[in-house]
């Protein structure tokens, strides 16, 4: 497992998450996490129209991979942590960082004005 694999699997991962495929978006989760896939998902802006991979760097016997993920009313950044299991890199621990509302652009706000007075 090296850097390259390790964002190759991680933007995997943001490429499904944009897609709508959960089943995919989750298939390098640990066995652990895939067990408690509620906790995972709830970290989550579902749906997401936006993930980025922001930085992924070696610590110790893993990587630490910054994810932002851009979802209808929000932008969130998860930190994830990759492990070598059994060959293939897989996330170990999954936490939340930061969460910005994403704002209103001037075309959203008329719309909304325009719906509401019909």
């Amino acid at each position: 497992m090296n850097d390259d694999d390790v964002r190759e699997h991680a933007q995997a991962m943001c490429d499904a998450l944009v897609a709508g495929d959960v089943e995919r978006a989750t298939a390098d989760l640990s066995e652990q996490l895939r067990h408690n896939l509620g906790e995972v998902l709830i970290l989550l802006p579902l749906p997401a129209t936006g993930a980025t991979v922001e930085s992924v760097e070696r610590g110790g016997s893993g990587y630490t991979v910054m994810l932002r993920v851009v979802g209808e009313s929000e932008a969130v950044e998860i930190q994830t942590r990759w492990k070598d299991r059994d060959g293939q890199p897989k996330i170990v621990e999954a936490s939340h960082v930061g969460r910005t509302p994403i704002a209103e652009t001037p075309e959203d706000e008329s719309a909304r004005q325009v719906e509401d007075e019909s």
